[in-house]
């Protein structure tokens, strides 16, 4: 039996054995104790339907087992586990750990078009199954990412709302509202001033007058910046920071702490331990995305 010659089996394979030995015994011994016992100990005065129960002292072997195993129970608590003892997990972390700093190492140099296609397989490994191989979001099944850290972004989310983005401070995730803005203008105009003036933008030209119209809006009571900031800096414990959005510390926040969104639950996926350059790539990736006329 080759299997046997693991000794994780064998210690299993014994405490087999020894279970089924005793087992065995005890049952045998109490059958035979049922076939000579009688009933003439001393009876208490405790009575249900006619039935008396005996008065027995507790026997000594379960007061020693009750005593030894409240013992183990407060050592190992406090002193077993987690301090001393081995964890499946945190070896799963440092072995994790050390990969991803060779990982970092070897990738280092990566240009952008290895880091983008490094981004796709993770993609379509981890994300696609609900996003869709294109990024769209399987028919509004999941967030349509093709619009992801765009002026179509930003937009998609005054109309519709956002629900249950992580924030610092907040236990339970907030909810931002649908329909804060209802002229299609201030939505146009505050979508273009937050990826120009405060995620800043570079790769597009943005129309100044709209900017500028936007940021009023923007700055309006009840609108936009009560709760993520004057300057989109984010509120602790009321609002994320815009600054971030579509940048790879936004993907990290939202692979970290996952997402409740108003059609489903994104879990969190930091049980992956993705390195800071995976997740780097995964952000090209989706930045490269368009959506698909």
């Amino acid at each position: 039996m080759g299997w046997l010659s693991d000794h994780i089996n064998m210690i299993g394979f014994i405490g087999a054995v020894v279970i089924l030995f005793l087992t065995i015994i005890i049952a045998v011994f109490y059958i035979n104790k049922m076939k000579s016992e009688r009933a003439d100990g001393e009876l208490t005065t405790h009575e249900w339907d006619g039935i008396r129960e005996f008065s027995n002292n507790i026997p000594t072997g379960w007061l020693l087992t009750m005593l030894g195993v409240m013992i183990w129970a407060v050592w190992y608590i406090l002193f077993g586990y987690p301090l001393n003892a081995y964890s499946q997990i945190g070896e799963y972390n440092e072995e994790s750990r050390i990969y991803n700093q060779r990982f970092e190492t070897i990738h280092a140099n990566m240009d952008a078009d290895k880091l983008r296609e490094m981004g796709e397989q993770i993609f379509l490994v981890q994300c696609a199954q609900c996003h869709g191989l294109t990024a769209e979001g399987n028919d509004g099944t999941a967030q349509n990412l093709t619009r992801w850290g765009k002026v179509e972004g930003i937009i998609d989310t005054i109309k519709h709302g956002s629900a249950g983005l992580h924030v610092a401070g907040m236990d339970d995730p907030g909810i931002m509202p649908e329909g804060l803005l209802e002229e299609e203008k201030d939505i146009q105009a505050v979508a273009q001033y937050v990826m120009s003036e405060i995620v800043g933008d570079k790769t597009k030209t943005y129309d100044k007058e709209l900017v500028e119209y936007g940021k009023e809006v923007y700055n309006d009571v009840g609108t936009c910046f009560t709760c993520h900031g004057d300057n989109g800096e984010g509120i602790e414990g009321v609002g994320p920071s815009l600054q971030v959005y579509g940048k790879t510390a936004f993907l990290n926040d939202v692979l970290e702490y996952g997402k409740k969104g108003n059609i489903g639950v994104m879990p969190s996926f930091k049980y992956l331990n993705l390195s800071e350059r995976e997740i780097e790539a995964l952000q090209s990736f989706i930045a490269t995305k368009q959506e698909i006329q």
